[in-house]
């Protein structure tokens, strides 16, 4: 199964714009913008092997990237 990043550009196309305007004028959004494609990183390396981190690990991080999500998804519907 192939690994991909999940960009938040493709996780939210329809948003496109907006999540330019609020990178733009929304520090929050931007620090959570930031730290999303940080962690995406992250489980990108270890699932294509190029850093060994252990499963529990793996799997609080991907969570930690699912509420990252959620949370950018919510200020991205207000």
């Amino acid at each position: 199964m192939p690994v991909s990043h999940h960009p938040l550009i493709d996780e939210f196309s329809e948003y496109k714009d907006t999540i330019h305007q609020l990178k733009i004028n929304n520090a929050h959004f931007r620090r959570l913008a930031h730290e999303y494609e940080g962690v995406d990183k992250s489980i990108f390396r270890a699932e294509q092997g190029i850093e060994i981190v252990n499963d529990d690990y793996l799997e609080s991080i991907k969570k930690e990237r699912l509420h990252l999500k959620d949370e950018i998804y919510d200020m991205l519907r207000a």
